[in-house]
């Protein structure tokens, strides 16, 4: 209250407003607001002196404030724009000496600066190298099996599923299990050969019902790589080859195949042409085959034509001098050019009918100066030929020669073969039962082929031996 009456409510409320705008819209009844009391007050200082040890009033103290002016509030074309604020731009940081314990309030000696960095820089290093160590030595070799057991996993599936198995739904099951394989071991785990060997076998049993013909046969076409010459890098082409079977063997070769054979193999009917050949001893199995073996037919090459290819081919260096010449390399194939071929017919060359044959036993005895002789003689003198046109003509009896002459050559032939001695410059003609795609083959090579009996298919006298032998 007292402050009201001496005026220093007016005194500090000037020294408010001093920092604050002048509210116009206030009403209140200041002194200062009066202008004529104002001018008096003036005058009456001007007029009036006061004395020096008069103490001021506080009233006297404050001086008058003026009435501000109003502000005349622009138009809205009339506003200026606004200078809008600038980024504040960021301190940079000072550089001082004070190193890495600045911002901790302390010091660091230079040395103990240098060796924090350092080790620092050692432990980054470090890091870099177990980090290089464990890529190169652990994980990359770790990805790269993981990556050949999905490789070898995936040919496998593309070597069996093709042809008809390729859009087969167990291939895509396949391939998914095997992308799913996360390490090499479960790759590897996935059964690939057994599924495809039950559909492989499942197809080639229906193939076989379809494809047989009328004499219950089946002619299984198969692919083989035939390598080349020893010492060569090159390979051959796969050449298709054929083998004539029976229903039943077809059958029991499907079912005790798997995949790896199943799926390389075709069953087609058989398309044959029986074609006379002529051959030697040699070539002819030995003379040993009869009517109804199946031989297979083997080409051969002599080392005479081989050794002047080889002779080409010797590399000559440049100082003049030919290069240490290999061992020489015949070209031999490893399967046969035609398998399964039926004999059927054999003929004999006539120079081994003409007979000429004498036996004679004699036995002689002696008591007291007397003696006995007793001797015994066989002749046998023919030609088989002409003993052939004769029964033809009629002029001997047909059933007694048939008799007589019935298989002359093959008995001729097993007869030899139980004497270990024979006629071995013998010529012999065969007819062969072969698919008509090797019928140019067989005739255009006729000297340079070989028949073989396979053991399966043996004949009997064959048979008979091997019993006796591995009894």
């Amino acid at each position: 209250m007292l402050d009201k009456l001496n005026g220093n409510e007016k005194e500090n409320k000037s020294e408010k407003n001093k920092n604050s705008p002048p509210d116009l819209r206030k009403n209140d009844d200041k002194k200062s607001s009066d202008v004529g009391g104002k001018i008096k007050d003036l005058v009456g200082k001007i007029s009036t002196k006061k004395p020096k040890n008069e103490k001021k009033s506080p009233d006297a103290k404050r001086k008058a404030r003026p009435m501000p002016k109003p502000r005349i509030r622009p138009k809205s074309e009339d506003k200026g724009t606004l200078k809008p604020k600038e980024p504040k731009k960021p301190k940079k940081p000072k550089i001082s000496g004070r190193g890495l314990g600045e911002g901790f309030g302390r010091k660091i000696p230079d040395d103990d600066q240098k060796t924090i960095i350092g080790a620092a820089v050692f432990g980054l290093i470090l890091i870099i190298l177990v980090a290089s160590g464990y890529y190169f030595l652990v994980y990359a070799p770790y990805q790269e099996t993981l990556q050949e057991a999905r490789t070898i996993k995936l040919n496998e599936v593309n070597a069996y599923y093709k042809g008809p198995l390729a859009a087969d739904p167990q291939r895509q099951q396949l391939i998914a299990e095997i992308e799913e394989g996360v390490t090499p071991e479960q790759i590897l785990a996935v059964d690939v050969l057994g599924p495809a060997t039950d559909k492989w076998r499942t197809y080639q049993n229906q193939q076989i019902n379809i494809n047989r013909d009328d004499f219950n046969r089946v002619m299984i076409v198969y692919d083989t790589d035939v390598p080349g010459p020893q010492g060569a890098h090159q390979t051959r082409a796969a050449s298709e080859k054929s083998v004539i079977m029976r229903v039943e063997d077809a059958r029991r070769f499907v079912s005790q195949a798997d995949a790896s054979l199943l799926a390389n193999i075709e069953i087609q009917t058989p398309d044959t042409v029986a074609v006379p050949i002529i051959i030697s001893r040699l070539q002819a199995a030995g003379g040993l085959i009869s009517v109804g073996n199946m031989v297979d037919v083997y080409l051969r090459v002599e080392p005479e034509a081989q050794a002047e290819t080889d002779e080409e081919r010797i590399p000559i260096n440049e100082e003049g001098q030919e290069s240490p010449a290999q061992s020489p390399a015949i070209a031999t194939d490893e399967t046969p050019a035609i398998s399964g071929a039926t004999v059927l017919a054999i003929l004999r060359a006539r120079e081994s009918g003409a007979i000429d044959a004498r036996y004679a036993r004699s036995q002689s005895f002696t008591v007291d100066q007397i003696s006995s002789l007793t001797q015994r003689e066989q002749t046998a003198t023919a030609n088989v030929e002409q003993l052939l046109r004769a029964a033809s003509a009629g002029g001997f009896d047909e059933a007694q020669t048939r008799a007589l002459l019935q298989n002359y050559g093959i008995r001729l032939s097993d007869f030899e073969r139980t004497s270990n001695l024979g006629e071995l410059d013998a010529q012999y003609l065969l007819l062969l039962e072969v698919p008509r795609e090797d019928v140019l083959l067989l005739i255009q090579n006729m000297d340079e082929i070989i028949l073989t009996l396979p053991t399966q298919q043996a004949p009997t006298w064959l048979i008979n031996e091997l019993r006796t032998i591995y009894a």
